[in-house]
């Protein structure tokens, strides 16, 4: 049996998990130490809208990519599924470490404020996977659709908070606590990667399951 919740809940923790941008703190902050403030909102701004766009685009093209390429759904969810899965075993064991770098040219740190903190490390393959998956869910379905984008709108402005306040953030986790939050979150991908293999089997093979 497939088990196929879809809500704005479903959508907004399974983005929460694969689209959070805390292994991004750490190079975010070494970039805009030695800007002032207008300039670091500019960043900001920019890695969020990175990340955004990103988002959209695999809703909205993802699957006619697919298509395209003729690689039916259920394939993809085990593809997607085994991808998840290193995602969250890399999350489980990674330790997040202060980043020193030089001071760059405002020019130098826009495009790294793109790549990599908007895309990958906000924004990357895990996540791309798990919108268009998604999305696969809420074809055809108007509310569903709503429901999938209001969950990306939520996750953009907590990205874009994150990055805002992100000095503060770190003073008050510490890199324990970001240690900590990185590894919930690689559970969370680690078990929706295990999910979408399960539903990509239950697809591929209905009487296997």
């Amino acid at each position: 049996m497939i088990i196929n919740s879809t809500s704005y809940q479903h959508y907004l923790l399974g983005l929460f998990a694969v689209a959070n941008n805390i292994p991004a703190i750490p190079l975010y902050i070494s970039l805009i130490q030695h800007l002032n403030s207008d300039d670091q909102h500019k960043i900001c701004r920019i890695a969020t809208l990175t990340a955004f766009l990103t988002m959209t685009v695999a809703m909205f093209v993802g699957l006619g990519i697919l298509n395209f390429f003729e690689i039916s759904v259920p394939a993809f969810r085990i593809a997607g599924g085994l991808l998840l899965v290193n995602t969250g075993f890399v999350m489980l064991n990674s330790e997040q470490k202060a980043v020193s770098v030089a001071p760059l040219a405002l020019s130098k740190i826009i495009s790294t404020a793109v790549i990599p903190i908007g895309i990958p490390l906000t924004t990357g393959a895990g996540t791309m996977t798990t919108i268009i998956l998604f999305s696969e869910t809420a074809r055809d379905k108007a509310y569903l659709n709503f429901a999938l984008m209001g969950a990306i709108v939520t996750i953009t402005a907590t990205i874009y908070l994150s990055f805002r306040y992100a000095p503060k953030i770190v003073q008050l986790l510490d890199v324990t606590g970001l240690n900590v939050f990185t590894k919930i979150f690689g559970l969370i991908t680690l078990a929706l990667g295990i999910q979408f293999i399960l539903n990509g089997i239950s697809g591929a093979f209905p009487k296997l399951m």
